[in-house]
């Protein structure tokens, strides 16, 4: 059984309007609702957690209750950071979740092939994350900003969502983290800390996340061209 996480509980500032940008309509539809609809198309998918802010909880039910085809869910308070949201989430795990899925809930446009392909790696190998080749070259800088090194481009990715890991790996990893008062950039950086491999897998550059306002105009162009 596979539960999917979507953390949206940020603050959405470089959105602008003072509204979670996960609310905002895309084409007619929340970004939300999109995104979880995504994932309930599944049918390994049979749960959904979504971590909001405290003040947001009763409005995202009310919206969820109203939504169709969405496989059953439950919606918690979110914290300050990402980290801290996705830990909350953890802790309503039905029994029988053995692959947790990590997913921003400002990425709409996930494949259901990069879903299925997380699942199937995460199954394999304890740990996965969906990803794109890196299309610019990246420098690594001192503080004082001057380059350091080249790292080889073939040798970089670009981390996206969905990203999935075996039950116990997981909630050892943020067990870990929350001992060494540790906060990652995101759930592979907690599960590297424990010494496990996590396998790319290869999603596509049109699995955007949605965050200033250029984002939301991307991803309708994404929707229109019939790509979505």
């Amino acid at each position: 059984m596979v539960t999917a996480i979507f953390p949206a509980a940020g603050s959405s500032t470089r959105m602008g309007g003072g509204v979670n940008k996960n609310l905002r309509e895309l084409m007619g539809e929340p970004i939300l609702i999109r995104t979880l609809k995504a994932f309930s198309q599944i049918e390994r998918v049979n749960f959904l957690i979504v971590a909001v802010a405290a003040h947001e909880v009763a409005q995202v039910e009310g919206l969820l209750r109203k939504t169709e085809e969405l496989k059953p869910w439950r919606v918690t308070v979110g914290g300050s950071e990402r980290q801290f949201s996705i830990a909350n989430a953890l802790k309503l795990l039905p029994s029988d979740a053995q692959i947790i899925l990590v997913h921003d809930a400002a990425r709409p446009l996930v494949s259901a092939r990069t879903i299925e392909d997380v699942i199937d790696a995460a199954e394999k190998f304890g740990g996965a994350i969906a990803a794109v080749p890196s299309k610019d070259t990246i420098k690594v800088v001192d503080a004082a900003g001057f380059v350091k090194s080249t790292p080889p481009r073939r040798e970089l990715v670009s981390v996206q969502t969905p990203q999935g890991f075996k039950r116990e790996l997981l909630l050892r990893a943020y067990a870990q983290a929350e001992a060494d008062n540790f906060l990652g950039t995101d759930d592979a950086s907690l599960v590297e800390r424990l010494g496990a491999r996590i396998k790319v897998v290869r999603s596509g550059y049109d699995n955007i996340k949605i965050t200033t306002p250029e984002d939301l105009a991307v991803a309708e162009t994404f929707l229109r061209s019939g790509n979505k």
